[in-house]
């Protein structure tokens, strides 16, 4: 749960939000081919269960009043990874009116 307070009162949102919100600002770019379990709990949900995380690749948290995402992304060659971190900026900023103080992206793969 991410949790800010302002002068108007909290708001809380959802990790599983998140997750949801990034993956599919991430999976639109052009030459992102997937997502990459970013963690061992993930990777192991996934063989347990066979079915894809809700939150693969994706690792929201808050640093000095702003968000830090961590993307793990699967890439075809001669992506353009500035536009990745533009576009999910701009997307959960939209969203919800939170500042994202830093996107780090982590090519784990790469497909042809």
């Amino acid at each position: 749960m991410i949790k800010f307070e302002n002068h108007l009162g909290a708001i809380e949102i959802s990790q599983d939000y998140f997750a949801n919100l990034v993956g599919h600002a991430a999976s639109e770019c052009f030459g992102v081919a997937g997502m990459v379990e970013s963690t061992a709990s993930q990777g192991l949900r996934y063989i347990l269960k066979k079915d894809e995380a809700q939150d693969k690749g994706v690792k929201v948290r808050t640093v000095a009043g702003g968000l830090v995402i961590d993307l793990h992304i699967a890439v075809t060659y001669g992506v353009n990874i500035s536009a990745i971190v533009n576009k999910v900026r701009y997307t959960v900023e939209e969203a919800t009116g939170l500042q994202v103080a830093k996107v780090n992206v982590f090519v784990d793969d790469m497909k042809q």
